[in-house]
């Protein structure tokens, strides 16, 4: 039996402000297309967009930064006013030294910076803003699950991505923030392998794996193309959050 999985990304998404009611948003763009959408599609959605509906920016000069965010920035130097916004969203630094600041976001992500991202956000000349992640990515996947379920009349999954860094690799890969109706992680462990031979420890990140699939087309830098929709897949596991992905500090052997 021939599988196949599509990826197909969705053009003439606008540029996304606060407040924009999102699901509605690209629903509109996926119809203008002549696309829809069917039972089983996932709609792999970029972080930015997301983040930029609800309105998570803070502006640099509104940021008091405290004295252990002027000490780390002096030393990582790193504007003082943005490290401050990293530590406001991290429960930990876990490495810095110049240009790098690693960090565990409050959400239990170990990444850069906490997400806090200049990149392909429009700026002011006086008054520099920063985007953070969403504050619930996988209630917000819920939430945008639930109007495409309705407005499509199908049972869809949501997949919020961003790009991670990953220790021993070079470059970024997408990976699931957030997500909803699909199983982020799927346990295999018990399972027989080719030969009977039961897995010991094998967990499988599902939606990391469609995420960063879906990154190869949305891109890194100016190609707008932040929603693609994956079709083609069939899963016999029970949904299940993109937070269930995230390690525990308990279980965490490298920091």
């Amino acid at each position: 039996m021939v599988k196949s999985v599509s990826y197909l990304a969705v053009p003439g998404i606008p540029q996304v402000e606060p407040g924009d009611q999102l699901a509605g948003v690209i629903a509109d763009a996926i119809i203008a297309a002549g696309l829809s959408l069917e039972d089983g599609d996932i709609v792999v959605i970029a972080q930015k967009i997301v983040s930029k509906a609800e309105g998570r920016y803070v502006y640099l000069r509104d940021v008091v930064p405290s004295e252990a965010a002027r000490a780390l920035g002096e030393k990582i130097e790193k504007d003082a006013r943005y490290v401050e916004v990293v530590l406001s969203e991290s429960d930990e630094v876990v490495r810095s030294w110049p240009n790098v600041l690693i960090v565990a976001h409050r959400l239990g992500f170990v990444m850069a910076n906490a997400g806090v991202d200049h990149s392909n956000i429009s700026q002011s000349s006086d008054n520099e803003r920063v985007l953070l992640l969403p504050s619930d990515p996988d209630g917000s996947a819920a939430v945008l699950k639930a109007h495409f379920d309705d407005r499509f009349g199908v049972n869809s999954g949501v997949i919020i991505n961003d790009s991670f860094g990953r220790p021993w690799r070079n470059g970024v890969v997408g990976v699931a923030l957030g997500a909803a109706g699909v199983p982020s992680l799927i346990d295999l462990i018990g399972a027989p392998d080719m030969f009977g031979r039961p897995m010991q420890v094998t967990e499988v990140a599902v939606a990391d794996e469609i995420a960063a699939g879906a990154s190869l087309i949305m891109g890194q830098a100016d190609e707008g193309l932040p929603v693609v929709i994956v079709r083609g897949l069939e899963f016999s596991a029970a949904a299940r959050p993109a937070s269930s992905l995230v390690r525990s500090r308990e279980k965490d052997k490298f920091r």
